[in-house]
């Protein structure tokens, strides 16, 4: 049987979950269910039915450093390699359909998913994000990009607007996953829960069909993030086509009753079940079973794939000159890293010994090994290479933040000792600082953990700082310390390969992703993030990252693309032709090592050469990534590299004409080793389809990237439309969140949002860790609750528990009751009908 031949009921029970992971499929028509699991970094092949937050137990597998991490690489070429690997343990495991990577762009160094993506900038995030899928996909399973679109913050996140002026969307939040979807073909990609202007990213046509579909040519199936469908019916007609994780047969009634009502074309039904069927049937394995495991071998040459990963994305964030160490009987000067045969070091740093190597939620995985610094150190000492030797260990700080001034003076006495030449102190954040369903609440990382690193700088022994983490941290202390390693959320090998990189067996060639500001206070966004209320205003436009410090002339710690290196290069003869830049790199050492060579663009120059006239373009940042290369070279090596410009490069979002254009005039081009550190400049004359105009001197203090001073007059001019965030419900509606209940006038709802608050702040305090289920309550809206109980909760029982939440207790409980035993009811007539009873 056909697909077209189904029922209209049959049609709609494909469009929907049949449990936590599996879709549905069809029999009569020959179409299997298959399967969806987390992650990003690593499959997260539940046991049983599972759930959606990572807390059940979930079968072995490779855990690879976080994306954060992997986009310090700069190299898709190493993300396609950890893709395959990814694809291959995903068949294994009996995984169809893997829910990454995740790319939205980081709007702000505060949101707890941010060590889940790669980038503040399009271009670094779409190519590694294609480098990973093609990797996956190579295996013969679906990767899934996430999550579409315009994401930012995990506060209220499934009840949250994201308010966004359409330029700002479409060349910096929407770029990424362009760039995703073109170079990499991705068979699925995800909704965020989001709305974007007012309508859930699930349902909203502009995004799915205009955009994903019908300009850039996505010809898959669109899941929505587990929960985050609001509509069936709205989601069938936008281009949604499949609801996760499973509402019964709730959404299949609402369909069909649709269909017949008139309001829902059965064409359109029919072109959602057609993509799911095609996930079906391209993803469908044979030879595995749902409960296999992975292979011995399979485990071990993926633990090397994640070491070689974690390698390449390690940043060199500082490496000062310091003294003579005692143990090789030298006093002259060196960089305190490669450490040199013969260091007697101390290692300092709970985290040293119980390594953080992944965030929290819904991409945890169960690894398959792990390790950590202090024993790969000890491990190293047998090496006659490097010949380091580990004088002792000192936990230094307590896990949770919690002061204990012996811990301190143990560590300092290790330092202090005659016996010791250096320090290795591992800090960073812990497992309650980046999460799913949480946004960080500073920028710094607990204090006892600064209080140790003074008190150890002051030893007058070199520090050498192992910095943890899956996004920016504020650093007091940098100045006092001689060098700093960050390695991020370096995965399950991330120990050994730290160690190497220490070493010297392994010179660091990664490059920052993002910008890391000198305070929290300095980002863009920071007067008004995270939302607290329902819409998420991006006040700040295109000015996101380096974007607006470049432009705005704003100080950094590290610019962003920064990274240092035991090599040093030089940059020389930049050319520009018509289809891209060539320029020469030459390492000036005797290491070999990598160096990432970026190019930057800026728009038509307000002197146009030779006239004097002003010629100011559109509104756009100082300057723009728009290109880059991993250049690997031996000692005292030079090669020709080329970057070519596409569609990309000079290109920026006309809204009157609702089209991409490009600007006439003089350009400038600019390569170098970050934003800030560009050796390279030539001017560069582009012949486009728009003359170069001045912005609209209406916009004010953007035209200077001054965001922080922006009026609401000007903001209005950026959005084309007066933009105003409404104030706090008076009347809770579906798609309020649970925790806005706190300001019910009912007790019943009060104390429920009063209790969820209370309770997850007492989890989080004793064990170390956020309760994930309780965050999830508390920022689910209740319209949720009908998507994710498996058919236990219809839109009507959602409707009475909304009167609860409006202060009718019992007659919200009383539509509750009647309409739990009205829904059974329900359920098993549709059941005997997609059954044919």
């Amino acid at each position: 049987m056909e697909l077209e031949e189904l029922s209209v009921a049959e049609k709609a029970a494909m469009l929907s979950g049949g449990s936590e992971w599996d879709s549905r499929g069809n029999e009569r028509a020959g179409i299997p269910s298959f399967v969806m699991s987390d992650g990003p970094h690593g499959v997260r092949r539940q046991l049983g039915e599972g759930d959606h937050l990572g807390l059940g137990a979930s079968k072995p597998a490779t855990c690879f450093p976080t994306a954060g991490t992997v986009a310090n690489s700069w190299d898709p070429a190493l993300a396609e390699e950890m893709g395959e690997a990814l694809g291959k343990e995903a068949h294994d495991l009996d995984v169809n359909v893997l829910l990454g990577p995740g790319l939205n762009i980081k709007r702000n160094p505060l949101c707890g998913r941010n060590f889940e993506y790669y980038s503040e900038d399009p271009i670094v995030a779409g190519r590694m994000a294609a480098g990973l899928i093609r990797g996956i996909q190579s295996n013969g399973v679906s990767a899934c990009p996430k999550h579409f679109a315009v994401n930012s913050q995990e506060l209220r996140r499934q009840a949250s607007n994201s308010v966004i002026d359409e330029r700002t969307m479409r060349e910096i939040y929407l770029t990424g996953f362009e760039i995703a979807v073109r170079e990499a073909a991705p068979l699925t990609i995800m909704t965020s829960y989001n709305e974007i202007n007012g309508v859930y990213a699930h349902e909203n046509k502009h995004l799915l069909q205009d955009i994903l579909r019908d300009e850039w040519g996505f010809d898959g199936m669109v899941v929505s993030d587990w929960g985050g469908s609001n509509s069936a019916v709205a989601a069938v007609k936008a281009g949604g086509s499949l609801e996760m994780p499973s509402p019964g047969y709730t959404s299949v009634r609402e369909l069909e009753g649709a269909v017949k009502a008139g309001t829902l074309s059965e064409a359109d039904l029919s072109a959602r079940a057609a993509e799911v069927a095609k996930i079906a049937r391209l993803t469908r394995t044979e030879g595995v079973g749902r409960n296999d495991l992975l292979k011995d071998d399979i485990a071990a040459a993926h633990h090397a794939v994640a070491r070689k990963v974690a390698e390449g994305s390690a940043v060199l964030l500082k490496n000062d000159a310091v003294g003579g160490v005692a143990g090789n009987g030298t006093d002259g000067s060196a960089p305190a890293l490669p450490l040199r045969p013969g260091t007697r070091v101390a290692v300092v740093g709970d985290m040293a010994k119980t390594p953080r190597f992944q965030g929290s939620g819904s991409s945890k995985v169960n690894a398959t090994r792990e390790e950590n610094i202090l024993d790969e150190l000890r491990h190293s000492a047998k090496d006659a290479e490097t010949g380091i030797t580990v004088t002792g260990y000192a936990q230094g700080y307590d896990r949770q933040g919690a002061a204990n001034q012996p811990l301190i003076d143990e560590a300092v006495a290790l330092a202090a000792a005659s016996e010791t030449d250096a320090v290795i102190a591992v800090v960073g954040l812990d497992e309650r600082s980046e999460s799913e369903g949480l946004d960080r609440s500073t920028m710094a990382i607990p204090q006892v953990q600064n209080d140790l690193v003074d008190a150890l700088a002051a030893t007058g022994k070199p520090v050498i700082v192992v910095l943890v983490a899956g996004s920016p941290v504020e650093l007091p202390w940098f100045d006092a310390v001689a060098a700093v390693l960050y390695v991020g959320l370096s995965g399950q090998a991330g120990a050994s390969a730290t160690v190497r990189a220490l070493a010297g067996q392994v010179n660091p060639s990664g490059h920052l992703a993002e910008t890391w500001p000198l305070r929290y206070d300095d980002c863009p966004s920071s007067g008004w993030y995270p939302a607290i209320g329902r819409d998420a205003i991006y006040r700040e436009g295109p000015f996101v990252g380096y974007r607006y410090y470049e432009t705005a002339g704003v100080p950094v710690r590290f610019p962003f693309g920064y990274g240092l290196s035991y090599s040093t290069f030089t940059y020389t003869g930049l050319t520009a032709d018509e289809t891209g830049v060539q320029f020469t790199v030459t390492n000036d050492s005797d290491v070999p090592g990598a160096t990432v060579a970026q190019l930057y663009v800026s728009g038509p120059s307000r002197t146009e050469l030779g006239t004097g006239e002003p010629t100011g373009g559109v509104l756009r940042p100082a300057r723009e990534l728009k290109g880059f290369v991993k250049v690997e070279l031996d000692a005292h090596e030079s090669k020709a590299v080329r970057i070519d410009f596409d569609r990309y490069t000079f290109r920026h979002f006309d809204t009157e004409t609702d089209r991409w254009a490009i600007e006439s005039g003089v350009w400038t081009l600019a390569v170098g080793t970050d934003a800030e550190h560009l050796p390279l400049v030539t001017p560069f004359a582009v012949a486009g389809d728009v003359d170069a105009a001045p912005a609209d001197p209406a916009l004010g203090h953007y035209l200077g990237g001054d965001v922080k001073h922006v009026t609401d007059a000007e903001m209005a001019v950026l959005f084309g439309r007066e933009v105003i965030a409404p104030g706090k419900p008076t009347v809770f509606g579906v798609n309020d969140p649970i925790s806005s209940w706190v300001d019910s006038r009912g007790f019943a709802a009060r104390t429920v949002a009063k209790t969820l608050i209370s309770r997850e702040a007492k989890t989080r305090q004793k064990t170390g860790a956020p309760d994930l289920n309780t965050l999830f309550i508390l920022n689910m809206p209740p319209r949720a609750m009908s998507k994710m109980t498996q058919g236990m909760v219809d839109s009507a029982m959602v409707d009475a528990i909304v009167k609860i939440a409006n202060g009718h207790t019992f007659r919200g409980l009383g539509g509750l009751i009647a309409g739990f035993f009205r829904n059974q009811s329900a359920n098993k007539r549709t059941a005997k009908e997609l059954n044919h009873d």
